[in-house]
């Protein structure tokens, strides 16, 4: 064993230990809600799952920024200490970065059953890499060639202005205006977010509700097209994140990709597939061409930031 593993998100903290051919194994999800903080999932993770493992290496990527040594969860409330944690479970290192970065480190390791193509050509050689996705939050990152290898990009693009297309977009857009006081692409590309638009479209359309559907269930209902609300809830999010695809792929010249993750869409990856998000995609004027030919592909992977954090807790090569 090399070391640990930890992918933090606002609903769920995923482990697993790292071996020296830098495998993933014995991985397990807990619910953060279950947990008073990291160090008690922690706590039961290695006393649990991981049989009492005792990894002196740890990679942990967080749904926040990390700007110094307190890191505090953007949509959940745990808060933890980078060097208390190292200290507490006797970690050599441990290295803290966005979740969406260490998901934009897999990119070069995944296999070809860990993503779907959804449009687009081929990858040109040497160019960047656009990779968001939403879940709980909407993550953003990317990669960038540096040095024979990879730069990856720590940002919050999740948290840009979202942009309507067309007077259906923009009413729905100020109506969720109405709840929040900035309308971020998180806002309405996230779990939370399916809410958000599920309300405004039935406020629009004067469609009383008695009770306001989970992100599940509307994934649910509308994967199927058995609610037809709920359908068109996540067809104007697939356009939407279209939208916010395209913007990435053009501000980081992304012709090698661009890469959705996250929790969500694999959940509707069938109806992800046939919406209009290709369409809006390439829907920006003269750069339409530009963006026609840049393939864009789902993450299928299930745990795609665990592979990513596997780099960070490899022994460095011995000196001879």
């Amino acid at each position: 064993m090399t070391g640990l593993v930890g992918d933090i998100g606002g609903t769920r903290a995923r482990f697993g230990l790292v071996g020296p051919d830098g495998a993933v194994t014995d991985v397990e999800v807990r619910e953060c809600r279950d947990h008073a903080g990291l160090a008690d999932a922690l706590d039961t993770y290695l006393s649990g799952a991981a049989r009492g493992a005792r990894p002196r290496r740890a990679a942990l990527s967080v749904a926040c920024p990390v700007t110094g040594d307190r890191v505090s969860l953007t949509n959940h409330p745990w808060s933890f200490s980078i060097e208390a944690t190292r200290l507490r479970f006797g970690f050599e290192t441990l290295a803290v970065v966005n979740d969406f970065s260490a998901v934009a480190r897999s990119v070069p390791v995944l296999g070809d059953g860990d993503r779907m193509q959804v449009g687009g050509g081929r990858p040109a050689a040497g160019a960047a890499i656009a990779v968001l996705g939403p879940g709980t939050g909407l993550g953003v990152s990317g990669l960038v060639p540096a040095g024979g290898g990879w730069a990856v990009i720590e940002g919050e693009g999740g948290h840009v202005t979202m942009a309507a297309t067309g007077p259906r977009e923009a009413a729905v857009l100020a109506e969720v205006g109405r709840e929040f006081e900035h309308v971020s692409a998180e806002r309405v590309l996230s779990g939370p977010g399916l809410v958000s638009l599920h309300a405004a479209l039935c406020r629009l359309d004067g469609e009383a509700s008695d009770r306001v559907p989970t992100p599940e269930e509307i994934v649910a209902e509308g994967a199927t097209g058995r609610t037809p609300r709920c359908a068109e809830v996540l067809d104007l999010a697939a356009e939407l994140l279209g939208t916010i695809a395209a913007d990435l792929a053009l501000t980081l010249g992304a012709r090698g990709g661009v890469y959705i993750a996250g929790g969500l869409v694999p959940r509707f990856a069938r109806r992800f597939a046939a919406s209009g998000f290709r369409r809006r995609f390439e829907d920006k004027g003269r750069f339409s061409a530009y963006l026609a030919g840049v393939p864009t592909w789902l993450v299928l992977h299930e745990h795609p930031a665990l592979p990513g954090l596997a780099s960070l807790v490899r022994e460095p090569p011995q000196r001879s």
